[in-house]
């Protein structure tokens, strides 16, 4: 391939991977409009995972089918039920739980918490150079912590009130969960790799597996929610299956897409991966377009553009540090897609 095809084939990765990126934000801001229509956040993290599902099923024929994921369950169920409760379940449920605590741009970039989340998980899951934390990594997490309590404190005159706090701690468990839920499952089909008599999945497979297993807890999910408030609205049903749609499904494909063309790529996959740091972007004008949402203003747009910058920089160091390790370019790649 030329230098020129290789540059275009970068744009187009980060275009793609923009693009995603705009797909992902539509989960906090119709979370937020759910929260403030009066949704119950149980029906608005069952219902979102509940609709997922059989969306991602004709997808499925084009992407390496829904047989082997069946057979990868049914072979090790309980490392599929574990995992799924951690990396969807309990990911979901504090995301939309704090959807109500405050503006979508906020939500958004709390959550970015997530891209040291998976590092700092690493030694607690491997037992090889994975394990590993670089240190040019750490400094740079730290800065984006700094960042995410900046926009925190920056919010209501500088005050966080109770709720406050709990919303914090919800999204700051869901950045864990949702790495470390899928770094285990990933680690799981590693031990029973086709040389011992497993099956290897996709990435769009592992997602679709994920949300299978996951249906139990969101049944039941769903059935607290009708205790607690009864049937959702036609509105709030409407906003989940848009996430489901837009998050769960079109976004997935589009950022699995955008970093299989560039994985050899160390720049290049850098750059697509730090797209993610535009959700915040997405997040705030979309809440200020659709939802009446106020502006970052002060100490919180400053920390907000402390996170996207120490996302670009995190991306860069992780993608360098993937390439040429299969096993760290699909740990890479299973962030997304929840």
């Amino acid at each position: 391939m030329t230098d020129l095809s290789q540059r275009r084939r970068a744009l187009l990765a980060v275009a793609i991977a923009l693009l995603s990126a705009l797909f992902f934000t539509c989960t906090y801001v119709l979370n937020r409009a759910a929260a403030i229509g009066g949704g119950h956040w149980a029906w608005t993290a069952s219902l979102r995972y509940l609709i997922t599902l059989p969306l991602m099923v004709p997808l499925m024929r084009w992407q390496g089918g829904m047989g082997p994921v069946w057979r990868a369950i049914r072979a090790h169920p309980l490392p599929w039920l574990g995992w799924s409760t951690v990396g969807f379940v309990i990911f979901y449920l504090g995301l939309s739980y704090a959807a109500a605590s405050g503006p979508s741009w906020l939500v958004a970039g709390t959550f970015q918490l997530t891209v040291i989340a998976g590092m700092l998980c690493a030694p607690f899951l491997y037992n090889d150079e994975r394990a590993r934390i670089p240190r040019p990594a750490l400094a740079v997490g730290l800065v984006v912590v700094a960042g995410v309590l900046m926009m925190q404190f920056g919010v209501d005159d500088g005050g966080l009130d109770r709720e406050g706090w709990i919303a914090l701690g919800c999204v700051a468990v869901a950045a864990v969960a949702y790495p470390l839920g899928n770094r285990g499952l990933l680690l799981h089909l590693e031990r029973v790799a086709p040389s011992s008599g497993g099956v290897e999945l996709n990435a769009t497979q592992r997602v679709f597996g994920l949300t299978l297993a996951s249906q139990p807890a969101w049944w039941l999910v769903a059935a607290f929610a009708a205790g607690e408030a009864g049937a959702p609205s036609l509105d709030q049903v409407w906003f989940a299956a848009a996430v489901a749609l837009g998050a769960g499904v079109i976004a997935t494909v589009l950022f699995f897409q955008a970093t299989g063309m560039v994985r050899n790529n160390p720049t290049a996959l850098a750059a697509t991966e730090a797209m993610q740091a535009a959700e915040i972007l997405f997040a705030t004008v979309l809440g200020v377009l659709l939802l009446g949402e106020a502006w970052p203003q002060g100490r919180a747009l400053y920390g907000a553009l402390v996170v996207m910058a120490g996302i670009a920089v995190f991306s860069w160091i992780a993608a360098r540090a993937a390439v040429g390790s299969p096993p760290a370019v699909r740990a890479l790649r299973s962030e997304r897609g929840g």
